[in-house]
């Protein structure tokens, strides 16, 4: 069996390795790109979210590779993200593919299922039982550095004095966790990517806006599908916090939900299971307003209902709580140009409202 994943952010080395270390061939998709999203959209419905014709083309472009099982994930609550499996499934095989798909459910959620799922996944093994604890922790060891590493890029990218040089060097970090496999070389990865990480020459005396990123986890983790939101806003010199990482995701979901302020911080404006990141989109909005940010960007898919409920109550936020909102709403005629654009004047309108609210300060104080 030669089996395949969704790609997702800087998650692929983690899954590569988990499933080639349990026994599979495994066919790392390529990284979305304009063809991915072409083929997705060629033969998903037409309603369909961005992530879903993404993931659609990318499973298209690895099966073109030899790929005959898809290993993905399920869901929760209203979010048609839980039927996707079953969907792609359905138009995988009337377009002819004979494919197995094993989809892993939250197993906080549905136990039954994700137990079905992984002794599933587990029957092409061809290592011995006793070996898996260690197989799945140095992929979750694996999975956290990278987030590690990933987050200390964001910080430093805001000050870096060579534009683009924090990006080059976590190219680099991202190739040397590819390779490492042990838990010696995962811990000299890490330590290798930090030391880089922290040469990059930095202008550390810039006071940059703070802008926090929410909404859907695949829009908000892919680059592609966001057209890169984060790093170009941190190189317009915008210190930016992403509310979701893979590995905090999977410990809410698949060791323990600690998302207990994030939900008590929405429910004066959103008590209800929305399905999503609905009701976290509002409650990082009100934590990111207490915690002093600049402004909050709402990345969406186009007809997503989680993140449409959302922004239909994050206005009320803006007002309350006196934190400026955008949203962003993605899908395969969204433009770079035009994200760009909203962007930029986003930004300026943040500097400017900064700049009177320091002003008025500055009069009280004298």
């Amino acid at each position: 069996m030669r089996i395949t994943f969704p790609y997702m952010g800087n998650s692929p080395p983690v899954f590569k390795q988990i499933l080639s270390e349990i026994g599979y061939d495994v066919v790392v998709p390529p990284p979305p790109s304009k063809r991915t999203l072409d083929l997705g959209t060629k033969y998903a419905p037409e309603f369909a979210c961005i992530p879903f014709k993404i993931l659609l083309g990318s499973y298209l472009e690895a099966i073109d590779l030899g790929a005959d099982t898809i290993v993905s994930t399920g869901g929760v609550g209203p979010c048609r993200a839980g039927y996707y499996g079953e969907l792609h499934r359905g138009i995988l095989n009337d377009l002819g593919y004979d494919v197995t798909i094993i989809i892993i459910e939250p197993p906080l959620r549905h136990p039954t299922q994700f137990l079905q799922a992984i002794k599933l996944l587990l029957n092409e093994r061809k290592v011995p039982l006793w070996k898996l604890p260690d197989i799945f922790w140095r992929g979750w060891l694996k999975l956290n550095a990278i987030d590690h590493v990933e987050k200390t890029s964001h910080d430093i990218r805001p000050f870096e004095i060579n534009k683009g040089e924090t990006t080059f060097v976590f190219r680099q970090c991202m190739e040397e966790f590819d390779v490492a496999r042990s838990r010696a070389e995962i811990k000299q990865a890490t330590e290798n990517s930090l030391r880089k990480l922290s040469a990059i020459p930095q202008d550390r005396s810039r006071e940059p806006l703070k802008i926090g990123l929410i909404g859907e986890i695949y829009v908000v983790l892919e680059p592609f599908a966001n057209h890169d939101v984060q790093v170009k806003l941190e190189e317009m010199g915008v210190l930016v916090d992403r509310s979701i990482y893979l590995a905090e995701w999977t410990r809410n979901n698949a060791i323990k939900n600690r998302e207990y302020e994030v939900k008590r911080a929405a429910e004066p404006f959103l008590s209800e299971l929305v399905g999503g990141h609905g009701r976290n989109s509002i409650g990082e909005t009100v934590l990111y307003a207490q915690q002093g940010f600049d402004g909050v960007i709402q990345l969406a898919p186009f007809a997503c209902i989680p993140e449409i409920v959302a922004k239909s109550i994050l206005p009320y936020v803006s007002r309350k709580l006196n934190i400026p909102v955008m949203t962003l709403f993605l899908d395969e005629q969204t433009g770079e140009g035009g994200i760009r654009t909203r962007l930029e004047a986003f930004v300026d309108m943040l500097g400017q409202r900064r700049n009177k609210k320091e002003g008025q300060l500055a009069c009280v104080g004298t």
